[in-house]
């Protein structure tokens, strides 16, 4: 059985649930209280990255130090998908010498790069196998 799941709830609109009980609404553009699922998939990249690279700020600024990440999209006029996301993480790490700021900068980098799992699989193009079932809806 699956770990993560998402069901409909009512017209255009959906509850996905982990098998930790936590829940988000997901609808269409504009449904409110709810996520879109590009959304969700935006805001999946910007997580990992902050959450990658959390030890390495609090490392330096502290345990309470401030990490906020935001994202948007690049998509083309009519286009059903995204050309690019950008993902921007921000942390106040203006206390550190120009050197040391410059190491931290490329070491969060580097910890994306090689340790964000979503990220990776959105640049390698991971595939998404459909399988549909048409029996029983029951879980």
């Amino acid at each position: 059985m699956m770990d993560l799941t998402v069901e409909r709830a009512g017209p255009h609109d959906f509850i996905a649930r982990n098998g930790r009980g936590a829940t988000v609404r997901v609808g269409r553009t504009g449904a409110p209280g709810a996520f879109t699922p590009g959304e969700l998939l935006q805001l999946a990249a910007a997580a990992c990255a902050a959450i990658t690279t959390e030890e390495l700020v609090t490392r330096r600024a502290g345990p309470d130090a401030r990490i906020v990440a935001e994202v948007d999209h690049e998509r083309a006029a009519g286009a059903r998908e995204y050309q690019a996301l950008r993902v921007r993480l921000r942390a106040d790490l203006s206390f550190l010498d120009d050197s040391t700021r410059e190491r931290v900068v490329h070491a969060m980098r580097i910890a994306v790069e090689r340790q964000c799992t979503v990220s990776r699989t959105v640049e390698r193009g991971a595939p998404v196998r459909l399988t549909i079932d048409t029996g029983t809806t029951q879980v």
